[in-house]
């Protein structure tokens, strides 16, 4: 018997380490088996739980739950990320803080052995916290980017790469964080809106607005619109700049990416430090001049301002010019947008320096075309990405990031992968000290074709994403050709923010593609931010946030995991606050009560469980057209290897006689249909929150309470039955609570139990009205006794003149008694309406109440007026769907004929509220 509460510290880890060690995690490569995977987005090794981890946890967890339920098998693949810049950050700040010193210092070797011993005190953290949400993926599988076979993969990429002529090293402008001292990939650039100062600068025969005075100093032109007739005789001319340091020669070049409307209309060129000016200069042939640092310093060639930061040397800059009458005047407060790093939101400088780079529009052949739909096998790396969601080989929900995904495709730039960190899988590359040869190799060089032994290695590391861009592949053992990643490859799923898609999504799709001539994934799924109870995005400094860990301490994993998608959509932020993970725990609770009531009313009663651990079996992988293995779920094939879950299934099935028991046997194969739909479709929130609204509603609420009066061994099994598909399908969202209530009446667990799937044979849309209608008796008696302010433990009368449903009424009366707080229930087809009594219509019955001496008869008057009114627009309602010709044309018969039942009933209630009314 169940404990009277349900304890959740008492109870969560344990079944977590009876799941993990029971092998219920881990799938093999059975052929005949269809396989359902998803790759976790990895954390940051040395990064904590937030609710972003948790809400990706319980996402997924959902998923893996039902498919591996439904037969398949379901790999979830964990993980962490090295997280490159991160990571150095964190572990430079420790050795700062407590030993004060710099790497530098340090010294790259003894560095990197201090960071990887830090990630692994951190890894193991991480493994618990994920954990802690029920999370079950599979550890024996688990990876970490810089694995000895993931960086082997690393590095076979980039070498294939470069052999493709797709990575090239150059001297270009990039994104450069003076912080972090390193280059930043175009989509790691955060964009702030903040206020600001433009100057108008007297600049020789113009007057020009910028926000960075400074850069003056490394100006090489001014640019102006071609049709812009004010400047249309200056374009293609030389003019002398008066400055701060003495003349410079600009050139007036015409470009259409100048916006004639902002400021004068003529736009300074300063081509080294800005990307927009930087093309209009490589369109123009104009040079390029270079004045600011790494440091984000002021470079030599600024004369006095050398050395210093640019804020301070604008400032003095400014003062000079103004001096010089230079300054026409200073706009405060200008609304601007400044860049900064994603990391540490120190402003970006837009530097040129030589990096390595990935050419997304350069055409390579595609191993093979056939597998991605590609008529040609000579493509870019951008073509190819963009092919496969044209082709809707991938599907990205919510679709409306497919036009997001093609916007930022169709201007996506050369790809940075070089990073000047310490930090990160090592570039691959090597110069030869006496002939410069650059060799490009899967192992170390002894020595160069010159016969040289001095070599160095790039002292670059490669981007984050560049080795996470491989997270599906490398992970199931790429560039081998092994067993799991033939059979779990490509993955099913992608779950994860939008705020990602084109940090990480994107750049799955272009290496796996690459790679693999694959899709990485079949389905992306983008969740949204979690905001606080006001719609706030969560900050430190406004103290709203919300720690994950704590929630599942104080409330339990399951309510967190309700808390996290119920009322979520995908695509969009949702808000979570302490309340309403609160009062999921009180759904857990609650459901924990209902199967302790119901296993106790049934303690004698056995319900044939058999075949529940096996689960169906889908078959084994589809092949398509273009011989392309896919892993898509069909529905679950193979159900003939289950024998009947309940008395109610199968074909020597007993059929449910009463009438309650008919209901909610016919509403639970209406919940397994809406769930299943709803899963599929990836409609976490809505169907989490059907299962929710039927436990505590229909279930809860109506059905237990009217099975207080049945004694039979029918309802018996029906409690059971009902029961254990409602731990089925909560299982992916409540996976402890379920799993420990399953235990009390099943020796297997539920984690492998067989999915439901609704008998349509038990659905009974007739006695679901039937039944319908002594709710709505019982539901209106409590009403009006409310309405009277009865007392609840007062007991009242009722007579029913039931009509057709006087044998329901008369055969349910007990019921009905119980529910309503009545005295006496009598019941007849038809007849006179009692002195000072209360009428209630309900399809077709008339029900009296004598409550009319409790009642203020305006009141009333009020009350049926409404009810006339409300009823009146219910039946014009109808009426204009009858009367529309599109809808009788196409509706179906049966359709047709329900609505018309509905305005004959609708009717001769109005009838009769307005003879009551009228005897008030």
């Amino acid at each position: 018997m169940l404990p009277s509460s349900y304890e959740h510290k008492k109870y969560e880890d344990k079944i977590y380490k009876k799941w993990e060690e029971s092998g219920a995690f881990t799938p093999d490569t059975d052929p005949n088996k269809k396989p359902f995977t998803i790759s976790m987005p990895p954390p940051n090794a040395t990064g904590t739980l937030h609710l972003g981890h948790a809400v990706m946890l319980a996402l997924e967890d959902i998923m893996i739950r039902q498919k591996r339920m439904q037969g398949y098998n379901a790999l979830w693949l964990p993980g962490t990320d090295h997280a490159a810049i991160a990571t150095q950050n964190k572990v430079e700040k420790i050795l700062a803080a407590e030993e004060g010193i710099t790497r530098e210092q340090l010294g790259r070797e003894n560095f990197l052995e201090r960071v990887k011993a830090y990630v692994a005190d951190c890894q193991d953290t991480i493994r618990q916290q994920v954990r802690k949400m029920g999370s079950s993926c599979d550890w024996t599988r688990e990876r970490y980017t810089f694995d000895d076979d993931l960086n082997r993969a690393v590095t076979e990429i980039f070498v294939r790469m470069y052999e493709d002529k797709l990575i090239y090293r150059g001297h270009r402008l990039v994104n450069w964080c003076p912080r972090c001292k390193s280059t930043l990939a175009d989509d790691e650039v955060e964009h702030k809106e903040r206020q600001g100062k433009l100057y108008w600068i007297k600049y020789g025969p113009f007057v020009l607005a910028t926000t960075r005075p400074e850069t003056k100093l490394g100006d090489t032109a001014v640019a102006v619109h071609p049709d812009d007739e004010r400047y249309k005789d200056m374009v293609g001319k030389e003019y002398q700049i008066p400055g701060v340091l003495g003349e410079f020669t600009v050139k007036v070049i015409a470009d259409k990416s100048v916006n004639p409307e902002f400021g004068s209309g003529a736009v300074k060129v300063t081509p080294a430090h800005s990307f927009v000016d930087n093309e209009m200069a490589e369109r123009n042939g104009i040079p390029m001049k270079q004045i600011i640092d790494e440091d984000g310093c002021m470079m030599e060639n600024c004369g006095k301002y050398a050395g210093l930061p640019t804020v301070q040397a604008r400032k003095e800059i400014v003062e000079d010019m103004e001096k010089m009458g230079l300054i026409e005047k200073v706009e405060e407060n200008y609304d601007m947008q400044l860049s900064v790093c994603y990391r540490c939101e120190t402003p970006i400088e837009p530097l040129p320096s030589k990096q390595w780079f990935i050419d997304v529009n350069q055409k390579f052949d595609i191993a093979h075309p056939e597998k991605l739909g590609l008529k040609d096998k000579n493509v870019s790396l951008k073509e190819a990405a963009i092919h496969v969601i044209k082709d809707q080989k991938i599907e990205i929900i919510p679709d409306r990031f497919n036009k997001t995904y093609f916007h930022w495709m169709d201007n996506l730039k050369d790809w940075c992968v070089s990073r000047q960190i310490w930090w990160g899988h090592r570039i691959p590359v090597w110069y030869c000290e006496d002939c410069e040869e650059v060799i490009v190799d899967r192992e170390t060089p002894k020595a160069c074709k010159c016969g040289s032994e001095k070599l160095i290695q790039d002292e670059d590391t490669l981007d984050t994403w560049f080795s996470s861009g491989l997270w599906t592949f490398s992970t199931l053992g790429w560039p081998e050709k092994t067993e799991d990643l033939e059979y779990f490859h490509p993955t099913s799923v992608m779950e994860t923010g939008y705020d990602i898609l084109f940090f990480w999504v994107a750049r799955m799709i272009i290496m796996s593609t690459y790679a693999l001539s694959e899709i990485p994934f079949e389905k992306v799924y983008l969740h949204g931010l979690l905001r606080d109870k006001q719609g706030r995005k969560m900050s430190k400094s406004l103290g709203n946030g919300i720690d994950p860990l704590e929630m599942i301490d104080k409330y339990g994993a399951d309510a967190l995991r309700m808390a996290l998608f119920i009322g979520s959509t995908p695509g969009n932020d949702s808000r979570i606050y302490e309340e309403k993970i609160e009062g999921f725990r009180n759904f857990v609770n609650k459901f924990w009560n209902i199967s302790r009531f119901a296993l106790g009313r049934s303690e004698d009663t056995k319900v044939s469980l058999e075949g529940d651990t096996k689960g169906v079996q889908p078959q084994g992988k589809q092949t398509n057209d273009s011989n392309q293995s896919t892993n898509t779920p069909q529905p679950p094939q193979g159900g003939a290897e289950q024998t009947p879950q309940s008395p109610f299934q199968g074909e020597a099935a007993t059929k449910p006689q009463e009438l309650i028991n008919q209901w909610i046997i016919s509403r639970t194969q209406v919940l397994i249909k809406d769930v299943n739909k709803g899963l599929d479709e990836f409609k976490f929130s809505e169907t989490g929150q059907l299962l929710y609204d039927f436990v505590w509603n229909e279930f809860a609420d109506w059905y237990l309470e009217m099975s207080k009066k049945s004694e039979s061994e029918e309802t018996k099994q029906t409690l059971l039955y009902v029961l254990q598909n409602l731990l089925k399908l909560l299982h992916p969202y409540i996976p402890y609570v379920t799993e420990e209530i399953w235990g009390e009446f099943n020796e297997d667990m539920l984690i492998t139990a067989a999915w439901p799937e609704a008998d349509e044979s038990l659905i009974n849309a007739e006695q679901e009205k039937k039944a319908d209608l002594i709710r709505n008796i019982i539901k209106e008696i409590r009403s009006k006794r409310a309405e009277a302010k009865v007392d609840p433990v007062k007991k009242i009368s009722a007579i029913v003149f039931g009509g057709k449903n006087t044998a329901i009424v008369e055969e349910h009366a007990e019921v009905i008694k119980f529910m309503a707080g009545l005295e006496t229930l009598t019941a007849s087809e038809s007849g006179d309406k009692p002195e000072k009594a209360i009428a209630i219509f309900i399809d077709g019955a008339e029900v009296y109440l004598p409550l009319a001496d409790m009642l203020d008869p305006e009141k009333e008057k009020k009350r049926i007026e409404k009810e006339i009114a409300e009823a009146e627009k219910y039946v014009k309602s109808i009426q204009g769907k009858l009367s529309n010709k599109n809808f009788v044309q196409k509706a179906p018969a049966n359709i047709i004929e329900a609505e018309k039942e509905k305005e004959k009933a609708t009717l001769e209630k109005i009838e009769k509220l307005k003879k009551q009314l009228g005897e008030i």
